[in-house]
């Protein structure tokens, strides 16, 4: 196999059409259209079926599709930490980062990472790991800053853990059940969480059922964004479950309020995820290095806004 037939499967997957495909790379139609077929012909197996609309990938070439990202991305980091090495550092670094150190640590470690490296570009996509795991798996991210939970499939991926911390059931602050003392006077009350499909059983479980708590479906509503479940909170009476360091963020402190229940939540823990046998490109490790000497500094900070977010967390590091 030839990088250019990869990277003819992989922009046909991404385009749709052998047209679009030669358009994206800047080759002909007829270049495109010989890659697939020498392709095809060294595996003796049908990559792509064309139809009306275009072209779909067979199973045998979905298959190729995420080992050809692999095998690019992994060029691409080649080419990026050679260029590093020479001290002419540029490229793109991609990284996922959980929604409340977004708002928090993020803006330092960029500037300081910028400072470092300013050639190099950063993507940065915020959310769940269910959104960083699989661009981890196809190579399109390099590493993820966010939630290790026993769901992290441990045979593909590890982590660094480098903060605990709790959850924390939240309501906005004139919320008629502001003082209510434990889960079990919520149980009628309309409920706006953040969690991936597969987290399901294990929300419903740490929140309510291990607390003796039975709570009808109809009132657990999803939003897929921090920003839309802190409106509904803000402007219904749903409450929700947050981390315990979101509600030191200047205008989350401000509109929600951590409630006083009996029952205790979970300790959950912040790491740094990455596929297994991928080590860090160079400017990947900058940015970390740059991530863990912030935490530091701010872990040993007299700074009220810093002493407030670190008396939420548990330092692993």
């Amino acid at each position: 196999m030839k990088l250019h037939q990869l990277r003819a499967l992989v922009m046909i997957a991404d385009c749709g059409s052998i047209r679009a495909a030669a358009r994206q790379l800047g080759v002909s139609q007829t270049a495109v259209a010989k890659a697939l077929r020498e392709l095809e012909e060294h595996l003796q197996l049908p990559l792509l079926v064309r139809n009306a609309s275009g072209v779909v990938l067979t199973a045998y070439g979905q298959s190729l599709l995420q080992h050809a990202r692999q095998m690019l991305s992994q060029l691409e980091r080649a080419q990026l930490e050679l260029t590093h090495l020479s001290d002419q550092a540029q490229g793109q670094l991609r990284l996922g980062i959980s929604p409340w150190m977004g708002m928090t640590l993020l803006p330092e470690v960029v500037t300081l990472f910028r400072q470092r490296m300013p050639q190099v570009r950063l993507e940065i996509f915020e959310g769940l790991m269910a959104v960083a795991l699989p661009k981890l798996r196809d190579g399109t991210m390099e590493f993820a800053v966010g939630l290790v939970s026993s769901l992290l499939p441990r045979p593909e991926f590890v982590s660094e853990p480098i903060f605990s911390y709790r959850m924390a059931v939240v309501a906005r602050h004139d919320h008629p059940l502001r003082k209510a003392s434990s889960i079990h006077q919520l149980l009628d009350q309309d409920w706006v969480v953040n969690y991936p499909d597969a987290s399901h059983e294990g929300l419903m479980t740490e929140l309510f059922w291990q607390h003796g708590a039975q709570i009808d479906l109809q009132h657990i509503h999803r939003a897929h964004s921090p920003q839309l479940t802190l409106s509904l909170i803000e402007q219904t009476d749903m409450l929700s479950y947050f981390p315990e360091p979101m509600l030191t963020v200047p205008g989350y402190r401000e509109r929600v309020a951590r409630l006083d229940l009996a029952e205790t939540f979970a300790n959950d823990v912040i790491g740094i995820v990455t596929p297994r046998n991928a080590p860090l490109g160079a400017a990947a490790q900058c940015f970390v290095d740059c991530l863990l000497q912030v935490i530091r500094r701010r872990a040993r900070s007299a700074r009220p806004e810093d002493v407030e977010l670190f008396d939420t967390l548990g330092l692993l590091i």
